[in-house]
């Protein structure tokens, strides 16, 4: 059944590959992000190929919380609902604690969970208002344990995000509006792109296929794609922190 779906950074990386897919299996979608030109162009593409279909989109910075809803609200009265929420922009800035790097940390911490708050508490205003809707949270397998150097404060911030939508998710049991947490592996996309070497990493339309595949389950929650990531996230839950380490690094 053809939904209307909202993603937000969806000018490129993952949420832009969503938006194809998401189109490709016939929804409408509100689509925002910071950069119109690049979100145009997408609408441009997404309406060639799916002209039956309805494709929005407005300009949003998701650390401008009265943007956040004005924007949520606005592609509301434009659809007259909204059936899922994607919540997905976020930043992989970074540098270890104490090194002077405090400004990148905190611009990640701001984007990443206070954004994403703002965005939760958008979403959830809409979805409270209709009695029904899919929450979707993009959260990363690095929320699975602490992580060391550049990455400590990534991690702590997506392990924040998925807390909050797992408390949702425990509020709203047995009731029409659902909550997930995507937890993706090592996805390439423009926020890595630059480095090189990554283990099991797969390219952007593979590993987003399995996102939206597990999106579209509703799946309380998954760790994407499947392998190697459900027993690497196992073994990072439960193994000792000096093992853990290792497998960090």
């Amino acid at each position: 059944m053809a939904k209307t779906i909202l993603i937000t950074g969806a000018s490129s990386g993952l949420g832009e590959e969503m938006a194809r897919q998401f189109a490709a299996l016939g929804h409408d979608l509100a689509l925002c992000a910071r950069r119109t030109d690049r979100l145009n162009g997408l609408q441009a593409e997404l309406a060639t190929r799916h002209p039956d279909q309805r494709f929005e989109v407005r300009a949003l910075d998701v650390n401008d919380d009265a943007q956040v809803f004005e924007v949520f609200r606005g592609f509301a009265a434009d659809f007259g609902r909204l059936d899922r929420v994607v919540i997905n922009a976020g930043l992989g800035k970074g540098a270890p604690i104490g090194t002077g790097g405090y400004d990148a940390n905190k611009q990640t911490a701001m984007t990443n969970f206070v954004a994403a708050l703002a965005q939760t508490e958008a979403a959830m205003e809409i979805f409270r208002r209709q009695d029904a809707g899919h929450l979707v949270m993009i959260s990363s397998m690095s929320a699975m344990r602490g992580m060391p150097k550049t990455v400590t404060t990534y991690a702590a911030t997506k392990a924040g995000v998925a807390h909050l939508a797992e408390g949702l998710r425990a509020e709203l049991m047995g009731t029409p509006i659902k909550v997930s947490v995507i937890y993706p592996g090592y996805i390439r996309s423009e926020m890595n792109e630059r480095v090189k070497h990554v283990p099991f990493i797969v390219s952007t339309e593979k590993g987003v296929r399995a996102m939206v595949e597990a999106i579209e389950k509703e799946k309380p929650r998954a760790n994407v794609p499947a392998w190697p990531w459900v027993p690497v996230g196992v073994a990072l839950k439960h193994l000792p922190l000096p093992l853990a380490r290792k497998l960090m690094s």
